[in-house]
């Protein structure tokens, strides 16, 4: 066949089409997932009666899985193939998802955490096996552009569960403050506390419906890629060779610290937007759902740059156009941490559309001539999302110090952990335009 070079689906035959479409709706399941735990932490904070940090708890179980459950993935996919590696993390996600009607009848925080875990294990499963599985279904050279455009999926899901969330969680809670709640008598606590994890859970028996109805869909579609044959080479020489790449390693540092960007900006938009609304005068259970209004706003903002920067990899090298908007976010957080008003609500909205190119594009890069690797090469790439977990936690560590400084809050402050993030991304584009695209044409 000869490739198209600028048309994606020209590159797939008629049966390749669906399968594409499928994989990319798993896309959708973690994007539908992993934008609501910020939400939720937060939510769970109100709950529980829990710190920022604690409640943080939340979004590291929810990116744990990708650090404990990546390798192992991309050893099951060697064995087999990527499809059954995508059955299989359906599986498993739709589990966690129904783990979280017994924790809700156990009442204690912990089993929640154990169900994000197992629903984030499944997703490592799914993100090791659906990321190449997209790149491997056409040319190399379009490799990254289909990465984005499948990627615009997961940024459809985040926004429905952005939706979900606001309209089925955060208006179905009782909207008592939390300060009312620590004075409840602790029977009508236990009351309220079962009304709003009834509430809570909801979300989550709808995607394990979901998830198994993708996973007969699946089941039943024959999937041809190259790269997709059994691998029967030495996984310790595979180990070497992916650490010997200075490119890869690089991209696995720049997708550690983009996806800690990426949760820290959306994880803290609430307590953000929280403290400008209460400056105001707006109550907090008011001032809490305006400021969903804003985090809504970001990923929507989000998902329409994806498709934007999608066709503008058609002029630009992925390269030089990671590293603009790498470093445009970043003065735009210089924005959030110096502003004390909407405006750096703004800012973080803007924000959110500049990271639209940045996970699938240092994916694609990371991936370039791994031939045969890629499976394992691809198992970095998810572990990478574990940043997730490590960035937010600091943030909330700095937001609980209730620190004042210049005049700025503690919360503005915090915002300096996804500016340095922003500031290795931005290495790495330009490292990358420079590797690819200047000395190799010397």
């Amino acid at each position: 066949m000869k490739y198209q070079k600028y048309d994606l689906f020209g590159e797939l035959t008629s049966k390749q089409l669906l399968p594409f479409l499928l994989i990319a709706c798993c896309f959708a399941l973690w994007g539908f997932s992993n934008d609501m735990t910020p939400i939720m932490a937060n939510t769970f904070s109100k709950v529980f009666l829990m710190s920022t940090f604690e409640g943080n708890l939340v979004t590291m179980a929810n990116h744990f899985g990708y650090l404990v459950m990546a390798i192992p993935a991309a050893i099951f996919i060697r064995k087999y193939n990527f499809k059954a590696g995508v059955l299989l993390g359906l599986g498993i996600y739709a589990t966690g998802s129904l783990l979280f009607l017994p924790a809700k009848f156990i009442g204690l925080f912990s089993p929640f955490l154990f169900a994000y875990f197992t629903m984030t294990c499944g997703l490592a499963l799914l993100e090791t096996c659906c990321n190449p599985m997209i790149y491997c279904m056409g040319s190399e050279a379009n490799g990254i552009r289909r990465l984005n455009l499948a990627q615009a999926v997961n940024a459809l899901g985040a926004v429905i569960g952005m939706f979900i969330t606001r309209n089925v969680v955060q208006d179905g809670i009782s909207p008592l403050s939390t300060e009312i709640r620590m004075r409840l008598p602790m029977i009508q606590f236990e009351i309220v506390k079962n009304h709003d994890l009834t509430v809570l859970i909801q979300p989550y028996i709808l995607i394990s419906a979901i998830a198994i109805m993708l996973l007969v869909l699946i089941r039943l579609q024959r999937i041809k890629l190259y790269n997709d044959n059994k691998d029967t080479s030495s996984l310790r020489q595979e180990f070497s060779d992916l650490f010997k790449n200075e490119n890869y390693r690089e991209a696995v540092i720049a997708q550690f610290f983009y996806v800690g960007a990426q949760v820290c900006c959306w994880a803290y938009i609430i307590q953000y937007g929280m403290r400008i609304f209460m400056s105001e005068g707006i109550i907090e259970k008011d001032a809490e759902l305006l400021s969903q209004k804003y985090n809504i706003a970001a990923i929507i903002a989000f998902a329409v740059f994806r498709f934007i920067c999608t066709w503008l990899l058609k002029i630009f090298r992925a390269g030089r156009l990671l590293s603009v908007m790498a470093i445009t976010g970043g003065v735009l957080i210089c924005g959030v941490m110096l502003f004390t008003d909407r405006n750096g609500l703004y800012c973080l909205i803007a924000a959110s559309a500049c990271m639209s190119l940045m996970f699938p594009t240092i994916y694609g890069m990371g991936l370039r001539g791994m031939g045969k690797n890629v499976k394992l090469a691809s198992a970095g790439m998810t572990m990478a999302v574990s940043g997730g977990a490590i960035f937010p936690a600091i943030q909330a560590a700095i937001i609980d110090t209730h620190i004042t400084l210049l005049g700025l809050s503690s919360v503005n402050l915090s915002f300096i952990i996804p500016l340095i993030c922003f500031a290795v991304v931005a290495i790495f584009g330009h490292r990358g335009y420079v590797r690819h695209h200047i000395l190799n044409a010397v």
